[in-house]
């Protein structure tokens, strides 16, 4: 018996360890992982559309050539919005401050008056002019480096949508690949493409609306509003917090308090409409996955791969929950991530 509690924790270690040097390796190779997920992702949206030309009678490559246009202008059109969205708020920032220095001064004169006492320092290093310098060059640098992989992005995707219509005959081949890890496979791409599919479509939604608000308020920059509410609608949780926070802040410097609140209540009967009655009637069930390990995934996900972790944090730990589900001595892991409670007996 002790023999046997010596090596179950033994096993126990072993796998602690692994998963340590996985995640340490993870880490390090995050440059080279973070194209080939979003290549990967990009695909598994991609490949429902190719195999339906494919099977309405459309050849291989006039059907992978369309997907490739698509991608392509679909990121050019992109990235030109973002690139000239953030050169022009890069030529107005100075503006920007001296505006909104202007309206926190009659904000500090009106506590004042009243005999409030305000916090004019603290929010004077707040507008530091290179606080707001350095942000803009780290979004830029980012686009930058995700310019610079957008060639090796779509070589990839390309590929694995070449593989796409004779990949699971492959996999289906390979020796020792028993009847229920087929299953447990299938149902992990299954799911996983789902997601990313109905995901993509509520993101599109949300960044519709928010655009088309944005400019029916007079807010500078609705295209950017739009993509940043496009693209954080992936973030699960605070997502669409973290999109609100700029256009709410153009609201605040260009129309005062009740631009920031008009801007504010958009956002927030947007993705009150889209989270609550349209994304639950598209998904469907739900992920699977509780709410508490979904906020987790996004800080795990984002510390091992950055910002594109949080993006697919959703994704990735969704595969992982079904790769537990598939060993016996992982399930209890699968279980505790789940959010639904087993019925007893």
């Amino acid at each position: 018996m002790a023999e046997e509690e010596r090596s179950s924790a033994m096993r126990v270690l072993v796998v602690a360890a692994s998963l340590v040097v996985l995640v340490a390796g993870m880490k390090a190779a995050s440059s080279l992982l973070v194209p080939f997920l979003l290549a990967l992702f990009i695909a598994v949206i991609a490949t429902p559309m190719f195999l339906a030309l494919r099977q309405r009678g459309v050849h291989s490559a006039v059907a992978l050539l369309i997907m490739i246009l698509a991608l392509v202008v679909l990121g050019f059109v992109m990235i030109a919005a973002v690139r000239g969205s953030l050169d022009g708020f890069t030529d107005n920032l100075s503006r920007y401050e001296s505006q909104l220095k202007l309206r926190m001064a009659y904000i500090w004169t009106w506590l004042d008056s009243r005999g409030i006492e305000s916090p004019k320092e603290a929010f004077s290093d707040a507008l530091d002019p290179n606080v707001a310098v350095g942000y803009v060059g780290t979004v830029t640098s980012t686009l930058s480096g995700l310019l610079a992989n957008a060639f090796l992005i779509l070589l990839v995707a390309v590929f694995i949508l070449l593989e796409a219509a004779i990949m699971p005959a492959k996999v289906r081949a390979l020796p020792g690949l028993s009847d229920e890890m087929w299953n447990d496979l299938t149902r992990m791409v299954e799911d996983v493409r789902r997601y990313m599919t109905l995901k993509t479509l509520t993101s599109f939604i949300t960044g519709v609306a928010v655009g088309l608000a944005t400019a029916a308020i007079g807010i500078d920059y609705p295209v950017l509003m739009g993509l940043l509410a496009f693209l954080l609608n992936y973030v699960p949780n605070v997502g669409s917090f973290i999109a609100a926070v700029p256009a709410v802040l153009l609201g605040f410097i260009q129309f005062g308090f009740r631009g920031a609140i008009v801007t504010a209540l958009a956002y927030v009967a947007i993705n009150v409409l889209v989270g609550n009655v349209i994304e639950p009637r598209l998904m469907g069930r739900g992920l699977g996955l509780s709410p508490l390990v979904i906020l987790l995934s996004m800080i795990f996900w984002g510390w091992v791969l950055g910002p594109v972790g949080m993006l697919l944090s959703v994704p990735l730990t969704m595969a992982v929950k079904i790769a537990f589900e598939s060993g016996k001595e992982t399930r209890w892991i699968a279980l505790l991530m789940g959010s639904r409670v087993p019925e007893e007996g």
